[in-house]
């Protein structure tokens, strides 16, 4: 088993877990509400009908049930992500919420996902880039999201960086379970580049610390979230 595989299965253990003990909208858990950056973006759109939506590792429905609430009549959102037992989720939650027929469900790897040129109004990906294959990867992902988009459309990344993972009671630094971890001033560089041209609505970098479970033991999870928002204008 390569890293790359390794860090999945551990990430697939830890999601797994978590859907399955807490639910969605319930506290205890970063499922009890979505991304207030996500939900920021929508009054943009108000005025707009036949809105598309694309939520790049979209989980069991965080961010993309209350977006399809908000457009039910004016649009559809594509929800794409890795795990089934996410998207099985997030296909019961959204009967649950009576927004069945305004999501449209793809299980499977991000970075394999196509998207058509100019095919989005909104795209979404958050806590989900890091977890590409490599940085090479990562670039081609945030390409195809940006060629994806059309004019006047908006892209709205949440991207760790400068994680690191530690063992609560040994006071001992763990392997980090993501794919892509640089430091946070490269990361901003890059979107920066990917996104020359664009309208920046955002970019903010907040630090955070977090208590999650690796192998039945607390670790403490640091990183620099980036915020990253920009709209195209051309």
């Amino acid at each position: 088993m390569n890293r790359v595989e390794y860090i999945r299965n551990k990430e697939k253990e830890y999601h797994d877990a978590c859907y399955d003990n807490y639910k969605l909208f319930e506290k205890g858990s970063w499922l009890y509400k979505p991304v207030k950056t996500v939900m920021e973006q929508l009054p943009y759109f108000k005025e707009k009908t036949n809105i598309r939506v694309l939520d790049l590792g979209s989980g069991v429905g965080r961010n993309s049930i209350p977006i399809a609430k908000e457009i039910k009549e004016r649009g559809k959102v594509v929800c794409v992500d890795l795990l089934l037992s996410a998207t099985e989720k997030l296909k019961q939650y959204s009967k649950e919420y009576d927004v069945e027929e305004v999501i449209k469900l793809e299980t499977g790897d991000i970075e394999d996902y196509s998207i058509k040129k100019e095919r989005f109004d909104f795209i979404i990906a958050v806590s989900a880039l890091e977890h590409v294959a490599s940085e090479a990867v990562f670039n081609k992902v945030i390409e195809s999201m940006a060629q994806g988009t059309k004019k006047n459309g908006i892209n709205c990344i949440i991207v760790n960086s400068e994680v690191e993972e530690i063992d609560i009671e040994k006071n001992k630094k763990l392997d980090v379970m993501m794919e892509v971890n640089i430091k946070t001033e490269e990361m901003l560089h890059k979107l920066d580049r990917l996104y020359d041209g664009w309208e920046v609505r955002k970019r903010l970098v907040k630090p955070l610390k977090y208590t999650i479970e690796r192998d039945d033991r607390d670790a403490l999870l640091q990183t620099n979230a980036i915020t990253y928002v920009v709209t195209r204008r051309f």
